[in-house]
């Protein structure tokens, strides 16, 4: 095992040193990691990666969704339940597994207050204490509760939540309701209307919209998948083709992250033409962003959003389009005022 290390150690040394490290570089760090372990534990008594200096890694910027962006897809979003659900990831910041386990008791709506104190995990159940889910832990991410004031109109909207949904002190503020991802009956399709498709190896060709171009022409475009769907539906409601209950996940009540993203969040995305890659949890980076944008000060924003260092907070400022337009105003009036004097 020694051997294999250390051949290994001075490959990757030998590449250091000629400057051919780069593809190589994110596991350079671990195996630092572990020389510098081995020899404090003098499991070794060298340590080959000391001295080799590393390129930098340059940090990608972040890419975050702007306030007209965000507007654009709350309102793409099916119901208000899940339009109060994002709205309250937007003005808290918080991880998701710290939303979804929200309870009516970790709001002081006179105060306006938020208690941070739990966060919930989806497990697979054979590594759960009990064969369930969802794992409640009584601390979120580092270990340590946060409180913060919230606004009086996300305040207000979840008093209303609370007291129209007879939630009181311990139910979830956010419950999961397969039928919320239920979608307007798109209209019939018109294969006269939809053109044909490619030729298929006999050098035959179909409409789209029809079941023979999804069977025949293997054609997979939205029209055909739709006509081989509806078809399939029609044969359980009629007892045929394997009839089955619709899938439901499995759950205590707390929303499933991947349901939540494929059947709220992604066709929200697409409906309001955002990139697709646009995840729920960068409503906490925009959080961030744009408290800083606002003028908020580093320490508030760091305590808020519960991040450990202030250099990880540091990351979102000036990350808005129009971050550095208050900069230049600035500069503009002092440049204005001098040539004023002249």
């Amino acid at each position: 095992m020694c051997a294999l290390v250390f051949t290994v150690a001075s490959f990757w040394w030998l590449h250091a040193r000629r400057g051919h490290l780069e593809s190589y570089e994110p596991h350079s760090f671990t195996l630092s990691a572990i020389f510098t372990t081995a020899l404090n534990d003098q499991v070794t008594y060298i340590h080959p990666c000391k001295g080799v200096r590393t390129p930098t890694v340059p940090e990608k910027p972040l890419e975050i969704i702007s306030p007209e962006q965000f507007d654009d897809l709350y309102h793409a979003l099916p119901d208000a339940d899940s339009k109060l659900l994002v709205e309250t990831a937007i003005e808290t910041g918080l991880r998701w597994g710290e939303l979804t386990e929200l309870r009516g008791r970790d709001l002081k709506t006179r105060s306006r207050l938020l208690t941070v104190s739990r966060v919930v995990v989806e497990l697979n159940p054979k590594f759960h204490p009990e064969g369930k889910r969802f794992l409640v832990k009584d601390y979120p991410k580092d270990k340590e509760w946060r409180r913060f004031k919230l606004s009086d109109q996300i305040v207000a909207k979840l008093e209303d939540h609370i007291i129209e949904e007879k939630l009181g002190t311990d139910g979830l503020l956010f419950v999961y309701l397969p039928e919320a991802a239920n979608e307007e009956r798109p209209a019939p399709l018109d294969p006269e209307a939809l053109g044909w498709t490619e030729e298929n190896a006999k050098g035959r060709r179909y409409r789209h919209g029809t079941r023979s171009a999804y069977n025949a022409a293997k054609c997979r475009c939205d029209h055909c998948r739709r006509a081989f769907a509806e078809y399939r539906a029609r044969g359980r409601a009629d007892g045929k083709d394997s009839p089955r209950e619709p899938r439901r996940r499995e759950t205590d009540g707390h929303v499933p992250a991947n349901w939540f993203r494929n059947r709220i969040w992604k066709p929200a995305l697409k409906k309001a033409d955002l990139d697709p890659k646009v995840r729920i949890h960068d409503l906490r980076h925009a959080h961030a962003s744009w408290l800083l944008a606002g003028g908020a000060d580093l320490q508030v924003v760091k305590e808020r959003l519960g991040h450990g260092s202030i250099s990880t907070t540091e990351r979102y400022l000036h990350t808005l389009d129009d971050a550095d337009d208050t900069a230049l105003a600035a500069f503009d009036k002092i440049r204005s005022r001098r040539r004023t004097d002249q």
